[in-house]
């Protein structure tokens, strides 16, 4: 799979965003199991395609939410005391969470490696999501996540082709 230019995926999500809420309208009425196993199916067959390391945009345009767990483990990652790194680094939010103070994420390097990746925070570990159980009740973090992340883009356009709801 040729990955998309960024702009034009950007410009290619806004297209297709009604056409895509529509869909994702429609699979709710489908068996949670049946859309659960289109979906897994569909992200193992992307992500045997897609090297995340030749685009992180995901890194340089959003930012996780951070369990106290994930606080906790980068401030043992930099061993300095919770409270040091929630200064350093997060802020909270609208919605009273923790997130970072701005994007890009302040651990992602020019080669789009994360210098903590081994305890990266779980909404990380999770990105893109297109692989998580219940994906009928996160279709609307999946619509936000088509226009950054190509390798949704792509699960996506082969759900609807492949998976008619």
């Amino acid at each position: 799979m040729q990955m998309m230019d960024l702009s034009q995926l950007k410009h290619e999500a806004n297209n297709r965003k009604k056409a895509n809420k529509k869909y994702f309208d429609r699979l709710k009425n489908k068996k949670p199991k049946e859309v659960d196993d289109a979906f897994h199916a569909l992200h193992e067959e992307v992500f045997a395609e897609v090297d995340c390391l030749k685009c992180g945009n995901c890194c340089r345009t959003t930012g996780p939410l951070f369990t106290q767990k994930d606080i906790e483990r980068l401030a043992g990652h930099f061993r300095i005391r919770p409270a040091a790194f929630v200064d350093r680094y997060l802020r909270i939010d609208e919605d009273n969470d923790y997130v970072l103070q701005s994007v890009p994420c302040p651990f992602l390097g020019a080669d789009n490696y994360c210098s903590v990746y081994e305890d990266r925070p779980k909404a990380c570990r999770e990105y893109p999501h297109t692989d998580r159980k219940q994906m009928h009740q996160i279709l609307n973090l999946t619509l936000k996540n088509i226009p950054i992340c190509p390798a949704v883009f792509e699960v996506v356009e082969r759900m609807k082709r492949n998976f008619p709801a």
